[in-house]
């Protein structure tokens, strides 16, 4: 259920703001309104955390395991992220410089060790050299003026000293400019001493960041402590303000807030209020406000949290908390995708294991664990109906494995033809159609669900007959989408059965249904009002019974991935089964294997994120009047 609200509007004396703030954040229970604050201590704290962020992240691979953590507060824990900063721009130049001499000893390596001060000594001394690269036919094109001295030669460079500046040919000046090597600023055994102390410097470095990872949870918990003074200093500098001295004697300003309370705990913040002598207005939220929602079930429905706090899905507060059919329907959906009891098995033995490891060390169990048991569970019944064990052939499972599963699902049967009593023997069912007739039932229960609640919701209103038209709708488009979906010889619209015209009955309820839909769909004052904004919208209401069809066939994804999945599983097995006759190819059997069936674990995973959740999320919050457009209650509290 949807806790009930109820906005507040809170007023204070302004020189009051801050500690009505810490009251107010001691009692815990305030939903404050205010999203953006103002002024230069805000901005000083947001810099402080990302200056803080920035530390975290440099060391966020510098934590040696089992590594004990140190403590320091908010001040040390801003200077050590100043430290890591300093040694990080360090980093960067040891990896600057070195990088710039290892390049440099790159350049210069085909002439060996070079001593720029010797030849700077003897230009000094009249002796002027200088080197040369040039490719061979260049080198034998130079006049014979030019005296060198070759140091080496292949059949693609020629390096050589150059023993007499003057030269006497304009082309052969130029070409030598062009080949002349630039010396290095200092020697090669200079270049090496560098690169290795910036080698040691980077080495240092590295060990003193290993050594503040020590801090990694100080910084963490001071981020921590500054988001919290963040949201105070936002709802302190974003508080209203009003200036009351026109309307008083006295020289009054006053500062007030508007959030939303628990209507069970108003009284709380009422004594609260009597107590500071506070100006307080409590009333019920509307639908103009933006309230926030807080859920509350039972522990079973609350195992669903997991799932819908990782999606980010919260209903607004005026719409309806399906909090209980999402995990009743998710948990069918999750063990059809996987479809195969080995792969259930195997979760549940995820669970048993994050169970066992709360027990041991006397933490309360995550609902994470229980409710991948959940769906453990229910992947060991699917598998079991159906005898899908880690994707082999039925005739390589237990009999007794196969005594336990549905015939009319069962994969044993898969070749058996399956004849209703109205057919006359005449025609059949397989058994993947059963399985498909098996998906468009739980489409028809879970959508009917959707339109009885809200049939439920609109009592007492006209508008309840519209939902009531959607259901006809439904009944009747269920037995059309088994006619052109399944098989038109089975489920015919011209059947009758014992003097019953089924499917003449299936299309009129489809027709009675949205001509119900379309009077009341749209109700809210008056019938005929209702029936204006339906021919406004005729278009969508007509497309509106294709969606009813498209949204039952959209369920066929469950059988059809799960399909896919069970046909990876047996490909595996097939690829792996001839390596398992060879001693020696064995461990590359088994390692193919769990690689295999572990990768297919994923990809159903990923197909219940896509599939199973699309189906609560899209098709039946469609149906039952769910946007997703709320917002989660979260009191101001320290």
């Amino acid at each position: 259920m949807i806790v009930p609200m109820k906005k507040i509007s809170l007023i204070v004396l302004d020189g009051e703001r801050e500690d009505a703030l810490i009251k107010l954040r001691k009692l815990g229970l305030v939903h404050i309104e205010i999203k953006e604050g103002k002024g230069p201590r805000l901005v000083q704290l947001k810099e402080q955390i990302a200056f803080l962020e920035k530390g975290m992240f440099a060391l966020a691979d510098k934590a040696a395991k089992g590594m004990e953590q140190k403590e320091a507060d908010t001040q040390k824990a801003l200077s050590i992220a100043g430290r890591i900063e300093s040694l990080q721009e360090e980093q960067k130049k040891c990896y600057a410089d070195s990088a710039a001499y290892q390049a440099e000893l790159e350049r210069i390596k085909a002439w060996g060790d070079i001593e720029p001060a010797e030849i700077r000594f003897l230009a000094e001394k009249g002796i002027p050299l200088s080197l040369h690269e040039m490719s061979p036919s260049g080198y034998d094109r130079l006049g014979d003026s030019v005296r060198t001295l070759v140091l080496e030669r292949s059949k693609n460079v020629v390096r050589f000293l150059l023993l007499d500046q003057e030269t006497p040919e304009e082309e052969d000046r130029l070409a030598l400019e062009r080949s002349r090597f630039k010396l290095p600023d200092v020697s090669t055994g200079e270049l090496r001493k560098k690169l290795e102390d910036a080698g040691r410097k980077l080495r240092s470095i590295e060990e003193e960041l290993a050594e503040l990872a020590a801090y990694s949870r100080s910084l963490e918990q001071a981020i921590a402590a500054l988001k919290k003074e963040v949201e105070f200093e936002t709802y302190a500098s974003g508080m209203g303000e009003e200036d009351l001295s026109e309307a008083s004697p006295h020289k009054v300003s006053v500062a007030y807030l508007v959030g939303f309370i628990p209507a069970e705990d108003l009284s709380k913040l009422q004594a609260m209020a009597v107590e500071n002598a506070w100006g307080l207005l409590a009333e019920d939220p509307t639908e103009e406000d933006d309230a926030p929602t807080q859920l509350r079930n039972n522990k079973f429905v609350s195992l669903v949290y997991p799932l819908t706090d990782f999606l980010g899905s919260v209903p607004g507060y005026f719409e309806p908390d399906i909090s209980g059919w999402f995990l009743v329907f998710i948990t069918i959906f999750v063990g059809i995708i996987f479809g195969d009891g080995g792969y259930g098995l195997l979760i549940c033995g995820i669970s048993a294991a994050l169970i066992f490891k709360s027990r041991k060390e006397n933490k309360p169990v995550p609902p994470l664990a229980w409710l991948l048991l959940l769906f453990g569970g229910m992947t060991i019944i699917w598998g079991a109906v159906t005898c899908s064990w880690f994707g082999l052939s039925p005739e390589a499972l237990p009999e007794w494995l196969r005594n336990l599963s549905v015939p009319v699902l069962s994969n044993v049967y898969s070749d058996k033809i399956w004849y209703p009593f109205w057919t006359g023997g005449e025609a059949g069912l397989t058994t993947s159609q059963n399985v498909q007739i098996l998906m468009f039932t739980i489409a028809l229960v879970h959508l009917l669900i959707a339109h009885l609640s809200g049939a439920a919701r609109n009592r007492g209103s006209l508008k309840m007959l519209g939902d009531i038209g959607s259901v006809l709708e439904l009944a009747g488009m269920f037995y059309v989408v088994l006619s052109l979906v399944v098989n038109s010889a089975v489920f015919g619209l011209d059947l009758v059965v014992s003097g019953i015209p089924v499917g003449t009955i299936a299309v009129a309820l489809v027709i009675v249904g949205f001509a119900v839909n379309f009077i009341f769909g749209n109700y809210e004052e008056s019938i005929r009002q209702s029936i204006l904004d339906s021919v406004k919208d005729i278009v969508s209401m007509l497309l509106g019974v294709v969606n009813v069809f498209s949204d039952i066939v959209s369920y066929i994804r469950l059988w059809a991935v799960g399909l896919a999945g069970a046909a990876i599983s047996a490909t595996i097995n097939d690829m792996v089964s001839p390596l398992l006759g060879h001693f020696l190819l064995v461990l590359f059997a088994v390692i193919v294997l769990v690689f295999g069936h572990g990768l297919n674990m994923i990809l159903n995973v990923l197909s219940v994120i896509v599939h199973g959740i699309r189906l609560n999320t899209l098709e039946f919050s469609t149906h039952i009047g769910l946007s997703w457009s709320g917002h989660k209650y979260e009191p101001f509290e320290e």
